[in-house]
């Protein structure tokens, strides 16, 4: 019986070995994933550039008077490599929309200022970011920028 009552105590007190150990060992797992949070480096904020080609060219001003017409170069802002096959995807809905936009643009003078180019490119960047919104993609573009304008009288 005292045999038994030893390994009984031996048990008990590899069990409590054990316990500690494990304890010990969860400890130390936790503090390795908590120090790897703090190492890990931030994700940078990437700009992503799309180029929409070909460049658009329409016609623009008020029906009746001479045909005059817009040619403008269009690249979009992006803040991630995850819009890119968003607007890749949608790019004829997209380009259509542009040149409907373009088209409605009547004023020369406005078209030619460059307040007026601002206030185009806004839209264009509403109506982009509208369309992405409506096919539900999640992304966004950040803005669009018209690396060639040109307005031929």
């Amino acid at each position: 019986m005292n045999n038994a009552k030893h390994m009984t105590k031996n048990r008990i007190f590899f069990l409590r070995l054990l316990l500690v150990l494990l304890t010990m060992s969860l400890w130390q797992n936790a503090a390795v994933a908590e120090e790897g949070k703090e190492d890990a480096p931030e994700e940078k904020a990437v700009t992503d550039y799309i180029e929409m080609k070909p460049a658009f060219v329409t016609h623009v001003g008020k029906p009746g008077n001479k045909i005059n017409y817009l040619k403008a170069a269009v690249t979009l802002r992006a803040s991630g490599e995850s819009v890119r096959p968003a607007v890749e995807a949608h790019s004829p809905r997209l380009r259509h929309e542009l040149v409907v936009l373009f088209g409605e643009q009547t004023d020369l003078d406005t078209l030619s200022s460059m307040e007026g180019q601002q206030a185009l490119r806004e839209e264009a960047t509403r109506r982009i970011n509208s369309v992405l919104e409506e096919q539900q993609t999640g992304e966004q573009i950040t803005g669009v920028l018209f690396t060639e304008f040109v307005v031929q009288r």
